[in-house]
């Protein structure tokens, strides 16, 4: 059963017999919150190539921007919504063709043949390759052509986050988890106040991340499982 925000939050206080006053609705927004990035977090982790995204978002998750003459680095913060960018999947940069083109990260800092990156020559021209940096895409060259629209990152990011004008918003995870969100804040309440409801809110919280796992892991039962070489590489952020 779906939930909206204003139905969790009474679930919250019919919990630990809180109120507006014992536990304020700001209070309670931000342990709501950060219960959502958990369980967004865990379906992340478990789904796999069926890739989450919150569905409250209106837009894909990905990031779209100018490949600029002479600009060898983006940042990557947050998205076009200003939601937190939390990893990458995938950059491809359109070439002069205007054809996108995925290019392969490669990490600088362990990696050999990336003198590219280091050398300070600053080579011009298609770029072919990337290093993550802190909060930045480097490529391995400095585009030496501009493509409107010439970069595209494929992400994931948060969730959209409740606030305390949230009335019928309902969380952007499957419906049948929605109990996550009241039994994690209830938890962390009980935590905070030594409440004698708290090792029974740990269980079922346990056992709830245990359901999300299963939930979004079955987006994968139609991916037949491929073996590969010892020496092939996947790169992971």
């Amino acid at each position: 059963m779906s939930l909206t925000f204003t139905q969790i939050t009474s679930l919250i206080d019919l919990e630990n017999k809180t109120n507006t006053t014992s536990y304020p609705l700001a209070d309670k927004v931000l342990d709501i919150n950060v219960a959502l990035n958990d369980a967004i977090d865990i379906a992340i982790k478990t789904c796999g190539i069926g890739n989450f995204d919150d569905s409250n978002h209106t837009d894909y998750p990905i990031i779209t921007t100018n490949l600029v003459s002479g600009q060898r680095d983006i940042s990557y913060t947050v998205d076009g919504s200003s939601n937190l960018v939390l990893d990458i999947y995938k950059v491809l940069v359109m070439n002069p063709a205007g054809i996108y083109v995925e290019i392969p990260q490669v990490d600088v800092q362990t990696e050999y043949n990336t003198q590219s990156f280091t050398d300070g020559q600053n080579q011009t021209g298609t770029p072919s390759s990337f290093d993550i940096t802190g909060n930045g895409i480097i490529f391995d060259v400095v585009p030496n052509y501009s493509q409107t629209a010439g970069i595209k990152i494929y992400i994931n990011r948060e969730g959209s986050v409740f606030t305390t004008a949230d009335t019928t918003k309902k969380p952007g995870i499957d419906g049948r988890l929605h109990e996550y969100l009241v039994v994690s804040t209830a938890f962390k309440y009980a935590s905070r106040n030594s409440l004698a409801t708290q090792p029974n809110l740990e269980k079922r919280k346990l056992e709830l991340e245990a359901k999300i796992e299963r939930v979004y892991g079955k987006r994968n039962k139609s991916v037949r499982p491929v073996l590969s070489s010892a020496s092939s590489k996947i790169n992971h952020r």
